[in-house]
């Protein structure tokens, strides 16, 4: 059986939606909740046109908001596969608001989906393998074999780590956190 490959381009998707007053927090600015949702709904069709198969969320790796959302700007996500494994594929999502009245355009969000293909009986299926044709796509692949090695390093230290006793961390005047268990 011959493993089927295609671009990183074949990939890409870009959706833009316009920022509305029913998308804000009680500050005023767009609800994160809100982009998170619409960058879950990208990564599904990034991952979907590439695989060809229905797609679910594994997981969901480094969401910093770098900057506000603001009504009015217009909302840009672009997407494209950055890695696969045998039925997972790693989504890179870049978010940016344009105000459409002076055509600034400003860095908010990049984030990292790890996204499984589904069979039509719901089992992990096989995705195409991956052709990197630039650069830029092979430092895409190096930092999502990066986030993968750290992903597993994260795992491996919650079975050896060890802060100490409670008494001890307790005592220690580092953590903000105390013990009451009489409520």
């Amino acid at each position: 059986m011959s493993t089927e490959y295609k671009t990183v381009d074949s990939s890409k998707i870009t959706i833009s939606e316009l920022m509305l007053p029913s998308h804000t927090n009680f500050s005023g600015k767009i609800h994160g909740g809100y982009i998170l949702s619409l960058m879950d709904q990208i990564a599904f069709a990034c991952g979907s046109k590439f695989s060809g198969n229905y797609c679910v969320t594994a997981s969901v790796d480094t969401v910093n908001f770098l900057k506000p959302v603001e009504v009015g700007e217009l909302l840009t996500m672009k997407a494209s596969v950055n890695y696969v494994g045998n039925s997972s594929m790693i989504i890179g999502i870049r978010v940016e608001a344009e105000n459409i009245q002076t055509g600034v355009i400003k860095h908010c969000n990049s984030s990292y989906f790890t996204m499984v293909a589904k069979d039509k009986e719901g089992k992990n299926t096989a995705v195409p393998g991956l052709i990197l044709t630039t650069l830029k796509e092979v430092s895409r692949f190096q930092n999502a074999l990066r986030q993968i090695a750290l992903k597993k390093e994260k795992e491996y230290q919650k079975t050896i780590a060890t802060f100490g006793s409670i008494e001890n961390i307790l005592k220690s005047n580092e953590y903000k956190v105390k013990v009451d268990f009489e409520k």
